[in-house]
């Protein structure tokens, strides 16, 4: 457990974090708007004029509208409205005036959501959660000219007007493989499931090791069956002595197979994973991974806004619910010279200095995925620890 002196260091990071995004009086939170059907007109008796959209919103001169979508009902509802709530959090915590977000549901439809938040004179669009709704909603936005920040952790969705602030595989996976040769590793093994997920962490593991100036002496993959891993497994060449695994899956998956390597000519490889590990809460009782390696962004503020999280509304943040209040950071902060009533200054989410939040420091690249910054960290002792901090910015 952290010492006072610790905690007292770690409150102030967030409280400076939280200025980051500047300090007024306190603004409104996030509401959800209800449906209903629009006033019908009188029947004309002249061709009529074409009316101008109409919102159910108050008006409000002295804010900026910011649209939330996120799923509120169905199966993915307690994510969404964990989302929700950490963008409501972000505004108290910065006090901020100047920026109102209303939140749309995206399981009732991801483009009625889009479309409805757009009449209603949002310029910003923070969501969708999955890849199959920020493809619906895209288009949508382009043509309005409103930017999308997406919480989707799918890079092929962003371009054009969409970014994304999930965390990509690929980025831990480098960060860890780098780190991981560095420490003097150079064969390098890979287990990895078959699927999207698989077939991305396979690619950027490759990408990786070649990069680092490592070597990948084997790569098998395997599904969901009962006996795929260990099958997988032994199908590792023995005659091509590995230093290091890569388990590209989450931390209970990894931990089942880490004996079966052990067996099997990896009984002393390092055994890394992916930022899958850092949503696991057991992860340090799995004793099959301790001394294992990976990357992830960092839970060190995390941590603070999770129990100022349960304060608040009663339970415990879903981990991504973070994007949320950092999407909320960033908003204020380029708030700060985004005049009321005129359109979302695109241009400075290009800002190559990157921007500040819980999860670190990030930056969009010209793709328009988030470049994060992240720490490598080691299974030891019941617990995880810090190997290689995560950078504190970027180079501009």
């Amino acid at each position: 457990m952290a010492d006072a002196a610790s905690r007292t260091q770690r409150r102030g990071a967030l409280r400076q974090l939280i200025a980051l995004a500047g300090a007024a009086l306190l603004a409104g939170c996030a509401t959800l708007v209800p449906k209903g059907p629009a006033p019908e007109a009188p029947p004309p008796t002249a061709p009529p004029p074409k009316a101008p959209a109409t919102s159910t919103l108050p008006e409000d001169v002295e804010r900026h509208r910011v649209a939330l979508l996120v799923p509120l009902s169905g199966t993915n509802a307690a994510v969404g409205r964990s989302l929700a709530n950490a963008t409501q959090l972000a505004l108290l915590d910065t006090q901020n005036e100047r920026v109102r977000i209303t939140s749309y549901d995206t399981a009732a439809g991801a483009a009625a959501a889009a479309n409805r938040a757009i009449s209603e004179g949002n310029q910003l669009i923070l969501g969708p959660l999955l890849s199959e709704d920020v493809r619906v909603v895209a288009p949508i936005a382009k043509r309005a000219g409103v930017p999308v920040l997406s919480f989707s952790n799918d890079a092929s969705v962003a371009g054009d007007g969409v970014y994304v602030l999930g965390y990509m595989p690929g980025q831990s996976i480098e960060r860890v493989v780098d780190y991981a040769r560095k420490s003097g590793i150079t064969n390098f093994a890979g287990l990895v499931p078959k699927g999207l997920y698989g077939e991305r962490a396979s690619n950027a593991f490759l990408r990786a090791v070649e990069g680092a100036g490592g070597k990948v002496v084997t790569m098998q993959t395997y599904d969901r069956s009962s006996g795929s891993i260990a099958a997988a497994v032994a199908r590792m060449p023995r005659t091509s002595p590995f230093q290091a695994v890569l388990i590209a899956d989450s931390a209970g998956t990894a931990a089942l197979a880490v004996p079966a390597i052990r067996r099997n000519g990896g009984a002393s490889a390092r055994v890394l994973g992916t930022e899958l590990w850092n949503t696991d809460a057991s992860l340090g009782s799995r004793p099959a991974l301790n001394g294992a390696w990976f990357a992830s962004v960092s839970d060190t503020l995390y941590r603070q806004y999770a129990t100022k999280y349960r304060t608040r509304f009663g339970s415990a943040p879903y981990r991504l619910s973070s994007l949320g209040y950092d999407a909320v950071l960033l908003t204020v902060r380029i708030a700060r010279d985004w005049r009321v009533g005129t359109r979302f200054p695109q241009n400075q989410l290009g800002d190559s200095g990157g921007f500040a939040g819980l999860d670190g420091a990030f930056r969009f690249g010209r793709d328009g995925v988030a470049e994060r910054a992240l720490e490598v960290q080691e299974v030891r002792g019941g617990t995880t620890v810090t190997v290689s901090p995560a950078p504190s910015g970027f180079a501009r």
